[in-house]
């Protein structure tokens, strides 16, 4: 007898591992569920099984089945609470039937009744959960001949198989939303993409946004006059680019189109720079030199950075723009030439005039159309065709076939880009090179080990670039708890209590956010005041902040969401 258990104990326990190892073969539940329902009927005499789920219209249909014909599996449909499976559903519980012609509950929708009406059949069935919640029903059905059998033993089996099969339902939802949620981020992108290419863009210009749309705008409606434009933003967001946009769309476009950067060369050389100078005029001045101006004959002048120049050479300036005419250096004879001219700059010139440091008239004078280029922060849905685009120039360079996946979409979405568009089109061409694979994924990226210099140069030294109201667009995220790790939630049986790790996981928590950070020396008082201060001189990366103070990262955490500090993430 004691021989016959341990038997029968063994074979149970193969079972177990058997239907275990094929649930996680693959994610295709039918065809699992199928297998493992074809080894329990072999390995245990049963005649036939099924499955039904609850679906979203409410009704329980089945999955898969063993034993049955097509058609009778497609009589597999019964409302909550309706015959034996219903019921079983509804109020989540096991039930033996020894003999099913004898139970009036049974509706025989299958025609299992009729197969041996000289028989008794026995029937078991048990409910499917998953997540704490009933999702199904698994039912089996035998022969009991004498009806004297017990099916305890049995019953205890199947219950452990359906909640294996509950444990493979969930990962399957989990990543069929997953995946259902990645498709969805690739068709708008794709739409995103798509509708972008039906804008009439201006040539190397890419943007898909309203306020970049009202740039466009405005550069197609300044481009045919000879009117002066002054291109005001941030550094990197594209100015010289929208210069070479106005030139191609003017008058001159057949012309010359020259570039001066102010703030690279002193005041010396840029006045010879500009205006050219005579021979002799000074050391090393062997031969007439034409300026930029006199090359630009017909064309644009673009000066760039016009609002690092010096007061001296403003007023030297501001005689040519009023009449089109100098002399060069060295030189008597007055050149006059035709220019259009386009500035641009970073700098609050307003500020600047108020200050004494740039010349009002002058101001005057340039500020006759001014177009304000927004920063990338500020049109995030530029991003992705953005980088779109610099990726689509790096596969063509180097004869690649590089791809974005939706979570680097989303990391370079989320960055504060305080380069711009420049830091952007440095930031694709350097995860581009440096990626191991063809798709370029989150993990690729330096922001994710803390070792992104931005991170650590988000703020701005010269206020006037940028306004600091601006900086509440970071970002922000939420400092994560440790909970219990599991590849599967538990799954709640009727007579199991499962322990509920998130109370465990809270406490554990307030016990060790009482820790106090150190004070150190000199540094602000309160411990609040100091994790602030902290955070903010390491870049608001927790690890570096951690070392400041003196403490481990996990301490750190812990303050901050004792604290309730926002951590922004750029």
């Amino acid at each position: 007898m004691v021989n016959t258990q341990v038997i029968e104990s063994r074979r149970e326990l193969h079972a177990i591992y058997e239907v275990g190892k094929t649930l996680a073969t693959s994610l295709d539940v039918a065809k699992t569920f199928r297998e493992a329902l074809n080894y329990l009927l072999h390995t245990f005499d049963w005649r036939r099984a099924f499955v039904v789920l609850n679906e979203s219209d409410g009704m329980l249909r089945g999955l898969c089945s063993m034993g049955l014909t097509r058609e009778e599996q497609q009589r597999l449909q019964f409302q909550p609470g309706e015959g034996i499976v219903g019921r079983v559903y509804a109020n989540s519980i096991q039930v033996i039937v020894p003999d099913v012609h004898k139970e009036p509950l049974f509706l025989n929708r299958t025609g299992a009744a009729n197969q041996s009406p000289d028989v008794a059949i026995a029937m078991l069935v048990t409910p499917i959960r998953a997540d704490r919640h009933t999702v199904g029903v698994l039912a089996v059905d035998c022969l009991n001949p004498d009806e004297q059998r017990s099916f305890s033993s049995d019953l205890q089996l199947l219950k452990m198989v359906a909640t294996l099969m509950g444990q493979a339902l969930l990962l399957h939802r989990s990543v069929s939303a997953a995946h259902n949620s990645m498709q969805d981020e690739t068709r708008r992108m794709h739409k995103v993409l798509k509708s972008s290419k039906q804008i009439d863009q201006i040539d190397q210009v890419v943007g898909i946004s309203a306020s970049m749309q009202k740039v466009f705008a405005q550069v197609h409606q300044v481009a045919p006059s000879r009117t002066t434009v002054l291109l005001r933003g941030e550094s990197g967001t594209g100015k010289e680019v929208i210069a070479r946009a106005v030139h191609k769309l003017s008058p001159r476009k057949s012309e010359a189109f020259i570039g001066v950067n102010c703030a690279a060369l002193t005041e010396s050389l840029l006045e010879s720079e500009l205006f050219g100078h005579e021979k002799g005029a000074f050391t090393g001045a062997q031969g007439q030199r034409k300026g930029r101006f006199e090359l630009a004959h017909g064309g644009t002048l673009f000066l760039d950075e016009i609002g690092d120049i010096s007061p001296a050479f403003q007023a030297k300036l501001l005689r040519v723009l009023q009449e089109r005419e100098f002399e060069r250096v060295g030189g008597t004879s007055v050149v006059k030439v035709d220019v259009r001219l386009i500035l641009a700059t970073n700098r609050n010139l307003e500020r600047m005039v108020k200050e004494g440091d740039f010349r009002a008239d002058l101001y005057y004078r340039i500020n006759v159309v001014s177009i304000l280029l927004p920063p990338l922060r500020e049109r995030r849905e530029d991003i992705p065709v953005m980088a779109q685009y610099f990726l689509d120039r790096f596969n063509r360079e180097n004869a690649r076939s590089m791809q974005f996946s939706p979570s680097a979409i989303r990391v370079l979405t989320s960055c504060y880009w305080p380069g711009n568009v420049r830091e952007l089109e440095n930031c694709v061409e350097r995860m581009a090179t440096m990626a191991q694979s063809e798709l370029i994924s989150d993990m690729a990226f330096p922001c994710k080990g803390n070792s992104c210099l931005t991170q650590v140069l988000h703020h701005i030294e010269r206020d006037d670039a940028v306004n600091p109201a601006r900086l509440a667009d970071i970002p922000i995220v939420e400092v994560p708890v440790p909970t219990q790790p599991a590849s599967v939630a538990p799954i709640a049986s009727d007579d199991t209590d499962v322990t509920d790790v998130t109370d465990v996981t809270q406490t554990a928590t307030a016990a060790l956010a009482e820790e106090t950070i150190p004070e150190p020396d000199g540094k602000p008082d309160g411990e609040r005041e100091r994790l602030i201060w902290a955070m903010e001189r390491c870049g608001w990366v927790q690890a570096k902040a951690a070392r400041l103070l003196n403490i481990s990262p996990r301490q750190m955490g812990y303050a901050l969401k004792k604290h309730d500090i926002e951590v922004r993430k750029f």
